[in-house]
């Protein structure tokens, strides 16, 4: 069946889309689901994607994320300039979740919040669902779609007469949402400098990380492999203990 999601070159598309471009995944010494982690892989610029959101189920109950771009520039390039980077995700009951910093170095002013109260979750979930399902009916999708030209070795926009998919947001950005008391914002910009996990309990949480750099994406020849950013870096992170031997040590696992 070529559509088995158990395909590698479908299943592990979609494993990425959820664990990495929105950001949620088990982390990796974990057994049962007991501990979720939380870590997106921002873009380096919003033109190539604006937000992202995934949940994970688990027997402990659903872990989510969301996160999205705001205050861009005005200039729809969004190679240049600065932004803002609002990150939500929640930990349900009796769960544990870990966030992990970006791989890029941020020196900005990063905070995190907790929710004073958890709001209607299911309330927000029902409602964002039922906004979506009236997009989709309405066939209010995007009338284009992304081609790579192998001979340009370059993405463009195909145009297209057919609405495809359907834009939606998480529940996490829905405007019932927005009237949630957050505790006191927790400075952790010293913890995101130095890629240090950040370990939460059960709740809602918000990550605000200002004056994100926006920049150029790295340019291929449409193979992960000949982008030298995917295997040239010196900076492993807090995840890899040991960088000077290729021995591998459960404490440097990182999916």
């Amino acid at each position: 069946d070529l559509y088995s999601r158990n395909h590698p070159m479908l299943g592990a598309m979609a494993e990425w889309m959820s664990s990495s471009a929105a950001g949620v995944s088990h982390y990796p010494t974990t057994t049962g689901g007991r501990t979720i982690l939380f870590w997106p892989r921002f873009p380096r610029s919003a033109k190539t994607l604006e937000y992202a959101s995934a949940t994970q189920g688990t027997a402990k109950g659903d872990y989510s994320i969301a996160w999205r771009f705001e205050d861009l520039p005005s200039d729809k390039e969004y190679t240049s300039g600065v932004a803002t980077i609002r990150v939500r995700f929640v930990v349900p009951p009796g769960g544990e979740g870990v966030y992990r910093p970006p791989f890029a170095i941020v020196r900005n002013k990063v905070t995190l919040a907790h929710a004073e109260v958890v709001p209607d979750m299911i309330g927000a979930r029902n409602a964002a669902r039922d906004e979506c399902t009236r997009r989709r009916n309405n066939r209010e999708g995007f009338p284009y779609s992304w081609e790579y030209d192998r001979s340009k070795e370059k993405w463009y926009k195909l145009e297209s007469s057919k609405r495809i998919g359907t834009p939606c947001e998480s529940f996490l950005f829905h405007k019932s949402i927005d009237q949630t008391q957050w505790g006191p914002e927790d400075d952790i910009s010293e913890a995101f400098s130095v890629r240090e996990d950040k370990k939460v309990g059960p709740g809602l949480y918000e990550v605000l990380i200002r004056e994100w750099p926006l920049q150029e994406e790295v340019k291929g020849s449409g193979r992960i492999g000949n982008i030298p950013e995917y295997y040239n870096s010196k900076n492993m992170g807090s995840y890899c203990s040991d960088t000077s031997t290729a021995e591998w040590d459960i404490d440097d696992a990182t999916h």
